[in-house]
């Protein structure tokens, strides 16, 4: 009896700048994103590298990064209501967080 093995593989690189061993024009590339972010104001480029073995359809994998986004807003949304309570039990019991 012949016994099957799935092999599967998936890797996901995020990229925020350009590696110091990049080609010049890698450089200028993110450098001109990053001089986009400052104009826009608070923005974030990110550069998404996604190797799945065996290929999924690209749907598939848009469907599950905007999942994962998702998520990641839920989570930081989470942190800054932390923050924000924190920020008033600061302002309210500064006794609280004296150290001494």
């Amino acid at each position: 009896m012949k016994v099957y093995k799935p092999q599967w593989q998936c890797s996901l690189n995020v990229t925020e700048g350009a590696e110091q061993t990049a080609s010049w024009k890698n450089r200028l590339a993110w450098q001109l994103r990053q001089m986009a972010d400052r104009l826009e104001g608070g923005r974030r480029t990110l550069i998404l590298d996604v190797d799945v073995q065996p290929s999924i359809a690209k749907d598939d994998v848009d469907r599950c990064l905007g999942k994962g986004f998702a998520l990641s807003q839920t989570l930081m949304t989470e942190l800054a209501q932390q923050a924000a309570c924190e920020d008033i039990m600061r302002d309210a019991k500064a006794e609280l967080y004296e150290s001494d």
